[in-house]
């Protein structure tokens, strides 16, 4: 999720080619509160899951067999506390690049004791494809991702059609992708893109209703008052 109070977004880098990446995200962290370093420092251990090219095994991590949901950047983690709480019955892996982010996160995750949640502090991209096995997710969650808007900029996108053939690979047959953003240009090309992926199937004729799971967000709120729009594209992996 783009982060409204810190300089950057958190996202992953587009690395499925012979060229150097292209990051969607600049890692500048901004100012990180002592309370988010301090839960950055003794919370990670515990809720967290270091990076490794290694494929993870979700039945150990949540001690569990249950639904899983990836989330691509967490922002401050609001969004994904909340989807957590409401839904105990799935397991929740957030992944955030930011440390202010992922410290208020795992200070939110311990605040209500959830089990269900994770957390890895890295690239998505490199994550998914090293450490998430082919069709092992039940559902995957991209909010509000930067739309870099400036033409130069827009190589920079995470959602372009190679990322978009590795998320899908990673979905269960009938699991499901969930792309929000508030910016109608960028919701013109997640519709592209995700229309031509084959393996995807589109749920709605164009754009889906906001799903009851998303909260909605304060800046959401605030924006949608104002007339702004927010667009949510929801497909399903084809069996």
């Amino acid at each position: 999720m783009r982060n409204r109070t810190a300089p950057a977004n958190p996202s992953s880098a587009i690395s499925m080619t012979s060229h150097p990446p292209i990051r969607s995200y600049v890692l500048r962290q901004g100012r990180v509160s002592n309370a988010q370093q301090r839960a950055h420092q003794t919370l990670l251990p515990r809720y967290g899951i270091p990076y490794a090219e290694a494929t993870i095994d979700f039945d150990t991590v949540f001690v569990r067999n249950a639904p899983r949901i990836l989330e691509i950047g967490c922002g401050m983690g609001e969004t994904t506390v909340a989807i957590a709480a409401a839904h105990p019955q799935q397991d929740y892996l957030g992944i955030e690049v930011h440390t202010p982010g992922v410290g208020s996160l795992l200070k939110e995750i311990d605040a209500q004791g959830l089990s269900n949640v994770r957390v890895i502090q890295h690239d998505a991209v490199a994550v998914l494809e090293h450490m998430i096995a082919p069709a092992t997710l039940d559902g995957m969650h991209i909010f509000f991702p930067d739309p870099w808007p400036k033409k130069r900029q827009q190589k920079r996108r995470l959602i372009q059609p190679a990322f978009i053939a590795l998320a899908a690979s990673r979905l269960k047959p009938d699991g499901y992708l969930h792309a929000a953003t508030d910016w109608q240009e960028y919701a013109e090309q997640m519709l592209t893109v995700l229309g031509a992926e084959p393996s995807l199937a589109n749920t709605a004729a164009a754009y889906a209703p906001r799903p009851e799971y998303r909260p909605q967000t304060k800046f959401e709120t605030r924006g949608l008052k104002l007339g702004h729009g927010v667009w949510d594209l929801v497909f399903r992996k084809r069996p």
